[in-house]
């Protein structure tokens, strides 16, 4: 049996709503899928990963492009009665062991940029956030061409 992967592709800038409903449609999603592969909170282990995951496909895909590269920038404050997806998002990957994919070419325009992308381009510093990946559309696109069911934010 052929299982569907989900691609988040997450455009919306993060004070937008679509931003939020992302983080929790991926929640709700993995905790879906968790349950459905009997994985729990006890099976996941100390460094955070599960035992009985599998590395060969992941339960979801996501990538941040466009305006969502903003939710990648550690730096971003957020006030205390607004929930901070740069944080929300690094505990879901760290929880599900999550990659957090951005498109480097939107992220560097929005001056977002990581260590290797600063010296580079010659930038004053990083401010990517941990947990968070700069990498090109060709990531994108070989998530593509898997089985995937492509969900937009």
């Amino acid at each position: 049996m052929t299982t569907t992967t989900p691609l988040l592709l997450i455009t919306a800038d993060p004070s937008h709503p679509l931003a939020h409903l992302a983080l929790r449609y991926a929640r709700a999603y993995l905790k879906s899928a968790a349950n459905s592969h009997d994985i729990d909170d006890n099976d996941i282990n100390s460094t955070g990963s599960s035992d009985n995951a599998t590395t060969e496909q992941p339960l979801l895909n996501v990538f941040f492009y466009g305006d969502s590269a903003h939710i990648a920038n550690r730096l971003r404050w957020q006030s205390a009665e607004q929930i901070d997806l740069t944080q929300e998002w690094k505990n879901l990957a760290d929880h599900y062991q999550l990659p957090l994919p951005v498109c480097v070419s939107t992220a560097l325009s929005r001056g977002i940029s990581d260590s290797e992308n600063g010296t580079r381009h010659r930038l004053d510093g990083d401010n990517l956030a941990k947990g968070f990946t700069l990498v090109g559309l060709s990531e994108l696109a070989m998530m593509m061409q898997s089985n995937c069911r492509l969900i937009q934010f």
